[in-house]
């Protein structure tokens, strides 16, 4: 093996390198490699995203990718067909289109005179992804992945369905990206800017018209899921994912699945550790070069001896929508990462959650805006999107306490809870959560799960509950590694609403259960860390000056003439302008979900973006809105895209949609 070099090296940073495809689509690049890999090639880090690096991952990209130049490498950030400066126009997400293009670029990327021939992919969410299912295709030159806050089943762990419940973030991620995909390249890159734009927004879909015409686990959301096939995956995979996120579950599962992958779980949001919150950060950039070293560079730093699973196990605290910092410690599982601890299980029964058996016989019939401490799905925005308070939910729920606990207990891994249930009707949905109870009653969710009841036997080929008929069902709450204090108390808490995480069935339900128990996986009590990680470092920020400051509120309220219940979400992205290159971009998203307590068909989810993009006396704007409801056999769908030049109205596009429920 080659031995580590610790000098910097001077670096060339280049804002729109070509590459262009084997159908004459150009790409465009952003690169950061040493001066002088001309003469000493180095091996490339690629990441391969669809926003925007001239304006929208421009922050995160300047933490990150000069660091990883300077220590040797060519990092290439690359708009992927149909957007930002690239040209062509993206169909969907993840797409056979999308990984073929990425091999592609794999493959002249390793060809360049200042490449070695190594590659690696980085990314985080759809970044994280596209590394999984570009290196399940093999390309030769891809011998390593760092993948971030991704999942390995598109059906079961993304933004669109949860148990196979519909999650209402499938509207929200979709409004989103009609918002960045109808956006302008720069017009200082691209001289036929305009033609771009207008080609791109004739041709930009709205993504979940397409996601809610395939409501089962069919072919559709089979391609991309590496669960699929995981033997195609030969590069060596570092798995990172964080407890307030959404994608936490894959961390574990690729580290068992995968021979040589590792998994590092800490306590953040959707974000890179070494800036993500809430705290503690860790030196993600310098755990990252071990993994490029060593792959990339075939430098033996160490990283086949590290521990196979590294998870922050947090601290039980008060419940809060947002946290600076959670106290804890790092623990680590030398080989594989949660299916070999032992477990525990508790009964559900008529006198709480107890270690013995006892008779059960209740029901669960929620008004239909419970749910309305569940937090976002995906906590990313850096607003009060976390989970609070659960006594609110919990009051309009099945609950079960257990006593007191004698002792500190250390829950690592995916709690499994199984319940013998009947419903009223034939198509129901539940969600459970674990929470901890404090002593003053305030319940703190340490995770959940949620089950459409007509997938209860399988998500490919569901099938109605027969009314009044008792079934089993199996659950597993997502992966979790929290501390729960001696003298605290556990709670199951059951309904068979959640809004607005999920949307809700087209009738309410009575649902009744008969037995149940949960399976705690179970760790011995940590003492201090059992790893350390080096502090966090990064290059210098992204240097802009500020026009408009950035602001997430939160909001729900109570219309009292009507009962209407409605959160009031508005992310202002700021404005602010590149002091290097000049160009002015902003952004708004505004969301509205509202639903009748006692009518499941009031749901109603709205969203609204408006982003500005300003290259001088070039002013240009888009405004999308969404829209969606449903009757009790069909959702309903209402868009609209326009585009703006100097305040002036240049395009418009309207589309309304009806989709039979399937199942839903």
């Amino acid at each position: 093996m080659n031995t580590i070099s610790n000098a910097l090296r001077d670096l060339t940073e280049e804002p729109d390198l070509g590459i262009t495809l084997s159908d004459g689509c150009r790409l465009s690049a952003r690169v950061w490699r040493p001066t002088d890999a001309d003469v000493d090639p180095v091996p490339v880090i690629l990441e391969y995203l669809p926003y925007r690096k001239r304006d929208g991952t421009c922050a995160r990209d300047a933490l990150t990718h000069p660091w990883f130049a300077m220590r040797g490498y060519a990092c290439v950030r690359v708009d992927m067909r149909g957007n930002g400066d690239s040209q062509g126009v993206m169909a969907d997400e993840y797409t056979p289109q999308e990984q073929s293009d990425c091999v592609e670029v794999i493959n002249w990327l390793a060809a360049q005179p200042w490449c070695n021939g190594n590659v690696g992919m980085m990314g985080i969410s759809w970044g994280g992804f596209n590394g999984l299912q570009v290196a399940s295709h093999g390309p030769d030159p891809l011998k390593a992945v760092i993948t971030l806050c991704s999942t390995v089943d598109r059906y079961a762990d993304d933004i669109h369905y949860k148990g196979g419940c519909l999650l209402n973030e499938n509207l929200g991620w979709g409004a989103t990206m009609w918002s960045y995909s109808s956006r302008a390249p720069d017009p200082a890159l691209r001289k036929d800017w305009r033609e771009m734009w207008l080609e791109r927004l004739e041709a930009e879909p709205f993504l979940p018209a397409l996601w809610l015409r395939h409501q089962r686990r069919d072919a559709y959301w089979k391609q991309g899921s590496v669960i699929e096939d995981y033997s195609a995956i030969k590069a060596k995979v570092l798995a990172i994912g964080g407890w307030g996120d959404a994608y936490k579950n894959a961390v574990p599962q690729l580290v068992e699945a995968l021979p040589g992958a590792k998994g590092i779980v800490g306590p953040w949001v959707h974000k890179y550790p070494h800036f993500a919150v809430p705290e503690p950060r860790i030196g993600f950039l310098q755990e990252a070069l071990r993994w490029w070293d060593r792959w990339l560079k075939d430098i033996d730093t160490g990283v086949e001896e590290d521990p196979d699973y590294r998870a922050y196990l947090m601290d039980g605290v008060r419940p809060a929508t947002w946290y600076l910092e959670r106290s804890g410690r790092w623990i680590t599982e030398g080989k594989g990462a949660t299916s070999h601890l032992d477990t525990v299980t508790l009964h559900l029964t008529n006198a709480g959650l107890r270690a013995e058996t006892g008779q059960l016989d209740q029901s669960v019939s929620a008004p239909a805006d419970c749910g309305a401490d569940a937090g976002e799905y995906c906590a990313i925005w850096l607003g009060p999107e976390l989970p609070g308070d659960q006594r609110c939910d919990d009051a309009l729920s099945a609950t079960f306490d257990g006593e007191p606990l004698v002792a500190d207990m250390d829950i690592v891994g995916a709690p499994r809870i199984t319940l013998q249930i009947a419903s009223d009707q034939p198509q129901a949905q539940i969600a459970v959560r674990l929470n901890h109870i404090h002593p003053d009653g305030a319940a703190t969710r340490i995770t959940y799960g949620v089950l459409n009841l007509s997938h209860r036997d399988s998500a490919e080929h569901p099938n109605a509950m027969v009314p009044n008929k008792t079934e089993t069902i199996v659950l597993s709450l997502d992966h979790i590694a929290y501390r729960v204090p001696k003298g605290h108390k556990l709670r199951i808490s059951i309904s068979d609403a959640y809004w607005p995480l999920i949307w809700p069935s087209p009738v309410a339900t009575q649902l009744t259960l008969s037995s149940g128990t949960i399976t705690l996986p179970q760790r011995p009590t940590a003492g201090g860390d059992e790893h350390t990680f080096e502090p966090p470092t990064a290059a210098d920020p992204w240097q802009t000056t500020t026009i408009r400051e950035g602001n997430h509120t939160r909001r729900r309220e109570t219309d009292m003439n009507t009962g209407i219940v409605t959160l009031l979400i508005e992310d202002d992205f700021g404005k602010a302008q590149d002091a290097k290159h000049g160009l002015i971009s902003g952004s708004i998203a505004r969301e509205k979900w509202a639903i009748h307590p006692d009518d499941p068909l009031s749901a109603r989810g709205t969203c609204h973006w408006t982003d500005e993009l300003q290259r001088g006396d070039i002013k240009l704007r888009t405004e999308t809105h969404s829209k969606m409801w449903s009757d009790s056999t069909q959702f309903h769908l209402s868009v609209c895209l326009q585009a703006f030049e100097d305040d002036e109205m240049i395009y418009e596009r309207k589309l309304t949609d009806s989709i039979n429920r399937d199942f839903m």
